[in-house]
């Protein structure tokens, strides 16, 4: 079960969308890591004889028994645990038993929970996906349906939060929940009682022919289900006449090694060098490519931006040194560093970094973190500052992280991975007014009101999503209701940057209205229409011969 809101970005910044994903990504990754580093220090010192061996547990044990208010013990000790690993690297990190539950669902493909993905509009749940195949579609749920009671208990009304949803309805397979729906177009309430059952949770978004030749993938991360995912979009690609491939990884920050060799292992020829890993007390280990990439000569292009970070620069590392493909867009995250998980007794878990890992030319995909945490991330916003994301010369690699290809190819080390061809930030004079309707979250809100307004109707008008893409057009009337509506939000009209963003503004509000509609196969085929990296792509692609 996923839930679904508006984009969030910082104010005042005259970029586009691609930033705007990122800064977000930023501060999410930046708020995520930040722990308690100081405890209250009183000028009375008590000095306590102990073994070095058991020095933290007897200042754990010391603390319980005589500190002057009740504490948790479990928290202290939890905290203790955090700032041990805060002294190490960046994401050397504890997860509680809920965090860790979260995280592994994400990872294995799947979870167990009724199947829909929502937003919570106005203090109502509104369903905004039915997962295909789940169960709430096969007991009769629809998109756009209300949902005002959970097991008789109303839910509507008063102030709710994404996680407090999850919690009712999700839970064990072969449970029931029964849900109380309101339907915009039906004059009373309708019941369901929907059987809870696996949900499977795709990292392929989508797949589709750009052209009569190009296939295009979009992997949003790596989870156990992701060699399979692609396996199936590749050969539906073949099947449908696709020579060429973009592989889309931008804002895809990872997960399961095995499954980013598996990828690459697809494209690459046998024994080809992947990606080894070594660290101060794990040995070097390799991982090649076998016999069985099934797309080994297909012309190839890797899409990578500032959110690509560590299995999507093993893959994309793997393909540029060993000269197999293309990799295009801006340099990756830099995130090279090998996690063990050791799961605690109480079932949460430590993540603990034991090695690094290095490309075949034997880079290292690992940037700097020495000068700590917060230094860590906000490398991203200096990338910004020095204009790194609007301009390839300002990127400067020392000759020492200078490495050779197989047919002499100069790639850099040093953090991340550069791309073959660089594609800056959209950047313009005048996108403050964009830049506010995106910040507010109105051309989301527009459209999803839109859409849940007119479903029946575009529903019977556009069967599918290639027909909605074909023929639904942002007419002047439907662009102006959005910018009365941004008027009465507070977003004030600006005719003159109105001039240089409508296009951008009406393709990114036709983009919502489709995912609403049929979700991301509709979604991405329209905002790659405009999308300078992905039509860099298409364009590198068309001049290599079949």
């Amino acid at each position: 079960m996923e839930s679904k809101s508006g984009n969030e970005r910082p104010r005042g910044l005259q970029i586009s969308m691609p930033l705007l994903i990122l800064l977000v990504l930023i501060i999410g990754i930046y708020a995520g890591t930040q722990l308690v580093r100081y405890l209250n220090r009183s000028d009375e010192r008590i000095v306590i004889p102990v073994f070095r061996n058991d020095k933290v547990m007897e200042v754990l044990r010391f603390i319980e028994q005589d500190y002057v208010d009740s504490v948790s013990g479990d928290k202290i000790r939890e905290d203790a645990i955090k700032g041990m690993l805060d002294e190490l690297d960046p994401h050397s990190q504890y997860m509680s038993a809920e965090m860790l539950q979260d995280a592994n669902e994400s990872l294995l493909g799947n979870f167990e929970g009724i199947g829909i993905e929502f937003r919570v509009v106005d203090d109502t749940i509104n369903v905004i996906q039915v997962i295909p195949g789940g169960p709430s579609e096969k007991i009769g749920l629809r998109n756009g349906d209300r949902i005002i009671k959970i097991n008789d208990t109303i839910v509507t009304g008063f102030k709710l939060d994404n996680q407090q949803v999850v919690k009712k309805l999700k839970g064990p397979r072969g449970t029931r929940v029964k849900v109380t729906v309101y339907r915009p177009d039906f004059a009373e309430t309708v019941d369901f009682v929907i059987t809870r059952d696996i949900i499977p949770l795709y990292s392929v978004d989508i797949s589709y022919m750009a052209d009569d030749s190009i296939g295009y993938i979009k992997v949003s991360k790596f989870s156990l289900t992701t060699p399979e995912e692609l396996d199936d979009a590749l050969q539906k690609l073949k099947d449908q006449g696709s020579t060429r491939l973009i592989l889309d990884l931008r804002g895809n920050v990872g997960g399961y090694l095995e499954s980013a060799v598996k990828l690459a292992d697809e494209f690459l020829g046998n024994e080809k060098l992947i990606v080894y890993t070594e660290g101060n007390n794990r040995p070097r280990q390799y991982a090649y490519a076998t016999q069985s990439g099934k797309f080994e000569d297909q012309a190839l292009a890797i899409l990578i931006d500032e959110g690509s970070a560590s299995a999507s620069e093993i893959l994309a590392g793997a393909i540029q040194d060993n000269d197999r493909g293309i990799i295009i867009g801006r340099r990756s995250f830099g995130k090279g560093l090998v996690q063990q998980q050791i799961e605690l007794d109480d079932g949460s878990a430590v993540r603990l970094t034991v090695a690094r890992y290095f490309t075949p030319t034997g880079r290292c995909i690992q940037r700097p973190y020495n000068n700590g945490e917060e230094a860590y991330y906000d490398d991203l916003l200096l990338r910004l500052k020095i204009g790194e994301l609007n301009n390839q010369d300002s990127i400067r690699f020392p000759d020492s992280l200078k490495f050779i290809t197989p047919r002499g190819k100069v790639v850099y080390g040093g953090g991340g991975i550069m791309p073959d061809v660089y594609v800056p930030i959209d950047t313009g004079q005048y996108y403050s007014y964009y830049n506010q309707l995106i910040n507010k979250g109105l051309i989301y809100q527009f459209a999803y009101d839109f859409a849940d307004k007119n479903r029946e109707k575009l529903s019977k008008t556009y069967v599918d999503a290639t027909g909605f893409i074909e023929r639904f057009t942002v007419e002047d009337t439907l662009f102006n209701q959005l910018i009365t509506y941004s008027e009465a939000k507070g977003v004030r009209r600006n005719d003159r940057d109105l001039r240089s963003t409508r296009d951008m503004i009406a393709r990114l509000l036709k983009a919502y209205i489709g995912r609403n509609l049929f979700d991301d196969e509709a979604f991405y085929p329209i905002l790659n229409e405009d999308d300078k990296i992905f039509l860099k792509a298409v364009d590198t692609l068309r001049k290599i011969p079949n």
